[in-house]
């Protein structure tokens, strides 16, 4: 092989590699677009999310008790201001006896 065939053929090498790149590099900045991104976010939240809650399912039904009692445990959590109203007035109303005036 003679001096100007390899050169040719290192030429014609570097004409594909440079092909390759810019093929990537068009690649990539189709990737990167906003709605692209947009979309496998959504994609990736959506599967996640898919999966988290069939897992969550799944161990629910193996423990039935637990999961009841970490859900009565939360429901107490979220609604302790108006329970404890509720029990304020209600220990007023039973405890509060009329007959008792201190205005007699």
């Amino acid at each position: 092989m003679n001096l100007e065939s390899r050169y040719r053929a290192a030429c014609d090498r570097a004409d594909v590699a440079r092909g390759r790149l810019r093929l990537t590099a068009d690649d990539a900045k189709a990737r990167i677009t906003p709605a692209r991104l947009k979309q496998d976010a959504k994609d990736g939240l959506g599967n996640a999310v898919s999966n988290s809650l069939s897992n969550m399912k799944a161990k629910a039904l193996q423990r039935p008790v637990a999961t009841g009692a970490a859900a009565t445990a939360f429901g107490l959590f979220l609604f302790r201001r108006p329970l404890a109203a509720l029990f304020g007035r209600l220990y007023v109303r039973f405890t509060h006896n009329p007959e008792l005036s201190e205005t007699e």
